[in-house]
């Protein structure tokens, strides 16, 4: 634990303006981010006595070892550089919803010949109609399959029309008349244009005319008694009433609003959002957060904000409805109304259908926070243990809170490969997984046979080199300091100046753990110390009796089969293990094809990818006729011929077992990933 006296900056130091800091740990590792109208009153309020702090912010400063800070011009700069420095360095004393993924939308490509209905996710393009977005793919799917009996409106791929178009026949959608196939012209294309925006009139809410249009034609169609047609436009009028019921009319006066609500306690809150469109609830997604920083609801909602509008992927509708306004406002408001181009409503519903509704996304929060606790005490209080017990076991000094772990992984000595994983509070972190060829044997990344089979050298070597990188850049960077005010912030942390991005070996782990017993850790141990490495704790754990091997000992550490913390350790290893077995198939998949088709004849590198993506493995592609390879594009008959006769040539070799696992691996190259 540090004392924050000792990294406190001088004072008058701080500057009074409007700005954006970074926390530091002692391996320069950023831990929190934050922004402050004034830096000064800010910055020194962390700086009081420990004992009068929030406990969440009180282990911030200690666990930091210095502060930096970057001025700018507005509140609104500052409000835009604090969501980009979170995106970037995932600080973990800083609010992360984990819900971070992008949600679907049904998407009409207006700006396209042919207009087409798909699901979309990511940024919004010029020229495509959205609607949405969706909890989940399958919805926009529902409805779209029901919109589709009264606007056949194209769903195919490109590729999928332009083939139709070249044989003149539909696809099955137009047999069954769920499109209208204007690839074969049945109808024009500004027929199809029109028929798109009929389709976007009807999901935009315009709905009662349509709906009435129909009806007076199957009533006309049942005076002249032409009933199979009054049959099917008043199976069309069922199927756009089914759809309807999927959106009900929430806000009559076709609103369109974001509507946010929240349900916390001490240590956790939840977000829901509603999306309304057209006054229609077109949407609905939920967050879980951690508070690990001392923040309150007005906080929790401008975070919110920053996550769901700061990625550039969701537009901005012209209300934005919260409980409680964020602090100050006025930055905010800009920023949102920035995003949008035109002036956004940032406001509390006090009465009306938007408060009533405002009690209904409530009530969705509270319940997807009572739900997440049921999911997750367990586990919280599980990963503590599992940490705790891994600690007394192996009678650390601290908690191992990053704990990184290596594996060897080759078949038969051939494409030697090794993994790094890394676990953070008991969770895997997989942006920060790495891995790593051996160069150290013989071949150059293969076994010298004659040596047989030598894991414990490929173990130091891998050691060595992480480590080594290690040095490298803790000497780059130097001592952790609280930079001058004309200094480069970047270069004074695990960050590379050239690029912006975190530098991959910057910091240790409390605790690194290999794959193997006694020969591996005494392999990993003889690396650290010849790189002088002495505050990283090691451990080993075997395979077969999953005993847990430390450095120098001549038995092993045997923890109960229900114990958390060898749990823990066998989820951390075996982890290692896929990642490394996922790396070598790859590199054993490259490797043999290369050596079956490189040296065929006349056979360059686009049309070996033509065949093996035609054929999709070298299995398949051996059994392939002469006839069957020349329908592959750029293949002709002589040179199919001179491929065939040289596959045929060569006897297909044993099946390759994975030494590790027994398990036989195959050619194809749908087997290829575990």
């Amino acid at each position: 634990m540090a004392d924050p006296s000792t990294y406190r900056p001088a004072p008058g130091a701080i500057p009074t303006s409007p700005g954006v800091y970074k926390f530091r740990d002692a391996h320069g590792r950023v831990i929190y981010v934050g922004k402050a109208k004034s830096l000064r009153p800010r910055l020194s309020s962390y700086f009081q006595d420990v004992a009068g702090l929030h406990p969440r912010t009180a282990t911030m400063v200690t666990t930091a070892a210095s502060v930096e800070w970057t001025v700018v011009a507005t509140e609104v700069e500052a409000l835009q550089l604090e969501y980009s420095w979170i995106k970037e360095f995932d600080p973990r004393f800083n609010v992360k919803y984990r819900d971070d993924k992008s949600y679907p939308e049904l998407a009409v490509t207006l700006n396209e010949e042919f207009p087409r209905v798909q699901v979309m996710r990511g940024a919004h393009k010029k020229g495509v109609r959205y609607f949405g977005p969706y909890g989940h793919a399958w919805a926009i799917r529902e409805t779209v399959d029901l919109m589709l009996r009264v606007f056949p409106v194209r769903t195919c791929s490109n590729g999928v029309f332009k083939r139709a178009q070249q044989v003149g026949r539909p696809c099955l959608l137009g047999y069954i008349g769920k499109c209208a196939a204007p690839c074969v012209g049945r109808i024009s294309q500004a027929e199809h244009v029109e028929l798109a925006e009929e389709f976007c009139d009807f999901m935009a809410g315009r709905t009662g005319g349509y709906l009435r249009r129909l009806e007076q034609q199957m009533q006309e169609a049942a005076v002249a008694m032409e009933y199979e047609r009054a049959a099917r436009l008043r199976d069309d009028i069922a199927a756009l009433r089914r759809a309807m019921e999927k959106n009900a009319v929430v806000l009559g006066d076709g609103t369109d609003a974001d509507l946010f609500a929240l349900a916390e306690d001490e240590l956790e809150a939840a977000v829901q959002i509603f999306h309304v469109r057209g006054g229609r609830v077109r949407g609905q997604r939920g967050w879980v957060t951690d508070k690990v920083e001392d923040v309150d609801t007005a906080a929790l909602v401008e975070h919110a904000l920053q996550q769901l509008y700061g990625g550039g992927t969701e537009s901005v509708p012209r209300e934005v409805l919260v409980p409680e306004l964020p602090r100050p406002l006025e930055p905010v408001q800009e920023w949102l109304s920035g995003l949008r181009g035109s002036q956004v409503d940032l406001r509390v519903p006090q009465r009306g259908d938007k408060k009533d509704l405002m009690v209904t996304v409530q009530r969705n929060a509270q319940q997807a926070l009572a739900l997440h606790k049921t999911k997750r005490a367990s586990d919280l209080t599980t990963r503590s243990r599992a940490l705790q017990e891994i600690t007394d076991a192996l009678e650390l000094d601290s908690v191992p809170l990053r704990i990184e772990c290596f594996d060897i992984s080759h078949l038969q000595g051939d494409d030697v490969v090794a993994s790094m994983v890394v676990f953070e509070d008991g969770l895997a972190r997989k942006s920060e997984y790495r891995r790593f060829q051996i160069k150290g044997l013989a071949g150059g990344g293969q076994f010298d046979r004659s040596a047989g089979q030598d894991d414990v050298r490929s173990m130091h070597e891998v050691i060595s080199r992480r480590f080594r990188r290690y040095l490298q850049e803790r000497e780059q960077t130097g001592e952790w300091a609280v930079p001058e005010e004309d200094d480069d912030t970047t270069a004074n942390g695990p960050v590379d100046p050239e690029t912006g991005r975190p530098r991959r070996f910057a910091y240790p782990p409390q605790l690194l753990v290999v794959d193997g017993g006694q020969p591996q850790v005494a392999a990993a141990k003889r690396a650290l110390d010849e790189l002088g490495i002495d505050d990283v704790a090691l451990c080993g754990l075997a395979k077969r009796l999953e005993e847990v091997w430390l450095p120098g000992e001549d038995d092993p550490v045997v923890l109960p089969r229900s114990s958390e913390g060898l749990y823990l350790l066998q989820r951390v290893r075996d982890e290692a293990h896929r990642f490394a077995i996922t790396y070598q198939r790859s590199k054993r998949a490259k490797r043999f094809t290369a050596g079956e088709l490189d040296s065929v004849s006349g056979l360059g590198e686009t049309r070996r990818k033509a065949l093996l993506k035609h054929f999709g493995s070298l299995k398949r592609l051996r059994a392939a006729t002469v006839d069957e390879l020349c329908e592959v594009p750029g293949i002709g008959r002589r040179t199919a011929e001179t491929v065939a006769a040289a596959l045929a040539s060569r006897t297909p070799a044993a099946p390759a077992v994975n030494t590790a696992t027994g398990e036989i691996i195959e050619d194809d190259a749908t087997q290829e990933t575990p």
